[in-house]
């Protein structure tokens, strides 16, 4: 499988191209299959097609990792059933914002606390060209923010609160908790 590129690699740094018939349905079909098990080998959920080098507008996401029922609830997280977004346009859904701890495949071994709505409303394409709108809350909104900015040349590094980043061994030792508020404490954001 092709590597997913990291933090310094120019794909990550640039707007995507809008997708406009670049491959044909049999080539996107396949590149979506590949994005699929890169981003469930990483593992991963969401993946981006500049994270493997490759500037179109077209993201996979899916979440269906099990998680701790206490960390899901105050987390706002519920399975994400797989689909493809291409040219997404996300937009915030009200004002409210969550913060809590996440990491991307292209910065690999690293955490930090992200500002993100809670809710927010996706117009895209999927892979069969029909025109979608939907609304995500919680863990899925999140998932579909962080995505959709890489497709715009922005890394969550961009937005994390600086002293909440950490590497992965860090937050699974002290930060692994339902809540931010402990490590907002202790180191300070």
């Amino acid at each position: 499988m092709p590597p997913i590129v990291q933090l310094g690699h120019p794909a990550l740094r640039q707007p995507a191209l809008p997708y406009d018939g670049q491959l044909n349905p049999a080539e996107l079909s396949a590149f979506i299959a590949l994005m699929r098990r890169v981003m469930h080998a990483a593992p991963g959920v969401g993946l981006a097609a500049p994270q493997l080098g490759i500037p179109l507008q077209v993201a996979v996401l899916e979440d269906q990792f099990d998680a701790d029922p206490e960390i899901s609830d105050m987390r706002e997280r519920h399975p994400l059933p797989f689909f493809t977004a291409i040219n997404p346009v996300c937009t915030p859904l009200g004002t409210g914002t969550a913060e809590f701890f996440e990491g991307c495949l292209s910065f690999n071994g690293y955490q930090g606390v992200v500002p993100r709505y809670r809710s927010a409303a996706l117009k895209y394409t999927d892979a069969d060209g029909a025109a979608v709108e939907r609304s995500f809350e919680g863990w899925q909104a999140r998932i579909v923010q962080h995505e959709t900015d890489h497709l715009h040349g922005t890394v969550y590094v961009d937005k994390v609160l600086t002293r909440s980043l950490c590497s992965n061994t860090e937050y699974l030792r002290r930060w692994a908790s339902p809540s931010v508020d402990e490590a907002r404490r202790t180191l300070g954001f």
